[in-house]
């Protein structure tokens, strides 16, 4: 067959050829060693965990490297693609400091490898399948649905490998004659690759993450070009990652049975190939398995989860860092206070099965990063958040400001900070006490502690309650008065002689804390006392008195 001839005869409005794009999109100029890598998520509408997971694994290995980290928008699927989605994507990572160098934006584009959405590159996709065209490494299929769906059952029939293949490929070996003719006669066809007939052949790749992956050669004559014109997958980003000269694919271990085809289609091209990094899945434990987490059972899955739950954006990339490299923790540990830009992230220590995702991990990291942050900084943040997403609550937490940063501050700061919560949304059941309008008796009273004496522990205490009294003379008081009611002044003493006592003087606080905070587990009764102030402490005391 005259390849030249088939090629325009499908390609009749391709006048460029490979070597224009070759030249309108040079090599980077980088220093040696630095990464190009690229985020190219389909614009679906739903943002979720993996996007942001390997968008920090691309980041920190461009970055860290000194190369460049771009947004390609892969819309050639234009069922899936919801209005609006690609401004929710870029929203939603920029609130998780994703920062890219160019790439798709809200407004049009950054960068002049460009364009960065695939339905905008039709014409570059069909000059470099012309090229193959001519090379004979294509051709065009005529298969309708039911031709398609007859092969897939008389395959299932027989067990074998269901596709595009050998026998399989009915429309591989038609002459010029029968594609010009169906051409002409308006039947639609796309365009597919020409796979070895080799199946028994085996190539290696090289994976930054799994080391060497030996897999048998494609064998099926997959589609190139849709019948609109538009490329799948397998070929839109192959021509993209070389024209836009991406160094490291990062992408999901799903991807790992199609890598024979790009391995065979940058060959067909004669593209170097950027080196691949398979990433583990994103797991959870479910009743003991490990499965992978579903959009339909794990809320924690979309994105829109965690600036709901108010999750601070830097917590939640300090835990994913914990997830993406398995030696991370022990640098936090050592580098407490030091940025995570100075942590040197590797694809060595990443994954090679299920990157197992635990949400109580995640709140433990988050509350250890909240309790390091001064009051000033825990207010404004929170306050941004309930703004945007409990007006209730923001409205409470501002009609006071300096009374909110008081009770931030309690238990803030030192050597052992209090670490009581790890989301906004938490917050507001862990401060709700100090506010009298979701003030509410949440525990009971210390069971060994006697009606009679839990009215008469909090009478004598109002009676000699003096606002001011710092934390020293404060609990001496609280001494002298447990003791003076028959309570052991020390814990030791109860426990040597418990029958010499009604309790101790721990009951005769919690009888306190329970009075002022509805709580048995609260901060430190006196600066509580301090952040409330005299007239609402009386008041609670004389309230649960009369409880």
């Amino acid at each position: 067959m005259d390849y030249n001839k088939l090629a325009e005869l499908l390609f009749p409005n391709i006048d460029k050829d490979i070597d224009y794009y070759e030249a309108l999109y040079p090599k980077r100029d980088l220093p040696e060693g630095a990464r190009v890598t690229r985020l190219g998520p389909s614009p679906t509408g739903f943002i979720h965990l993996g996007n942001l997971y390997g968008a920090l694994a691309d980041e920190r290995l461009a970055h860290r490297s000194g190369g460049v980290f771009f947004l390609r928008i892969e819309d050639t699927d234009n069922k899936r693609e919801v209005e609006g989605a690609v401004d929710v994507l870029i929203n939603s990572l920029k609130y998780f400091n994703i920062s890219f160098d160019e790439g798709a934006t809200a407004d049009g584009e950054v960068g002049i490898y460009g364009p960065y959405r695939q339905r905008q590159r039709k014409e570059i996709y069909q000059t470099f399948a012309k090229h193959l065209t001519k090379k004979g490494l294509c051709y065009p299929c005529f298969c309708s649905e039911e031709e398609n769906e007859a092969r897939r059952k008389a395959q299932e029939e027989i067990k074998a490998n269901p596709g595009y293949y050998g026998k399989w490929a009915t429309c591989r070996n038609l002459s010029y004659e029968e594609i010009e003719k169906r051409i002409n006669a308006g039947e639609k066809y796309v365009l597919r690759f020409k796979a070895s007939e080799n199946p028994t052949r085996t190539i290696e790749v090289k994976d930054e993450i799994r080391g060497t992956l030996k897999m048998p050669e494609n064998e099926m004559n997959f589609v190139l070009l849709k019948s609109d014109g538009i490329p799948t997958y397998h070929f839109a980003h192959v021509v993209d990652d070389h024209l836009m000269r991406t160094t490291h694919v990062l992408r999901g271990e799903e991807w790992l049975a199609t890598l024979p085809y790009h391995a065979q289609l940058f060959e067909a091209l004669g593209f170097e190939m950027p080196i691949y990094c398979h990433t583990a899945v994103l797991m959870k434990m479910d009743n003991g398995v490990k499965r992978k987490l579903s959009k339909r059972k794990d809320p924690e899955l979309g994105l829109d989860y965690y600036r709901g739950e108010g999750y601070l954006p830097e917590a939640v990339t300090e835990y994913l860092l914990t997830v993406l490299n398995s030696n991370f923790e022990d640098w936090r540990r050592e580098n407490p206070d030091v940025p995570i830009e100075d942590f040197e992230f590797t694809t060595e220590k990443m994954s090679v099965s299920g990157a197992l995702f635990d949400i109580d991990k995640l709140c433990d990291v988050s509350k250890n990063y909240l309790a390091k942050l001064d009051g000033k900084k825990v207010y404004d943040n929170l306050t941004a958040w309930a703004k945007e997403c409990d007006g209730e609550y923001y409205a409470r937490l501002t009609r006071d400001p300096e009374f909110t940063l008081k009770m931030i501050n309690i238990g803030r700061g030192g050597d052992k900070p209090r670490k009581d919560i790890a989301s906004w949304k938490q917050s507001k059941d862990f401060y709700s006490f100090f506010f009298d309008e979701t003030f509410e008796y949440e525990d009971d009273f210390p069971q060994n502690v006697s009606e009679e004496d839990r009215r008469e522990i909090l009478k004598k205490y109002e009676e000699g309650y003096n606002h001011a009294d710092v934390k020293e003379e404060w609990f001496p008081k609280v001494r002298l008065l447990a003791e003076e009611l028959g309570f052991a002044p020390k814990p030791q003493l109860y426990k040597k002689n418990p029958d010499a006592y009604k309790g101790h003087v721990g009951d005769v606080s919690a009888v306190i804390r329970v009075a002022l905070t509805g709580r048995m587990n609260a901060p430190d009764i006196w600066e509580i006392q301090q952040v409330l102030g005299e007239e609402r402490t009386r008041e609670r005391i004389k309230r649960a008195i009369e409880k």
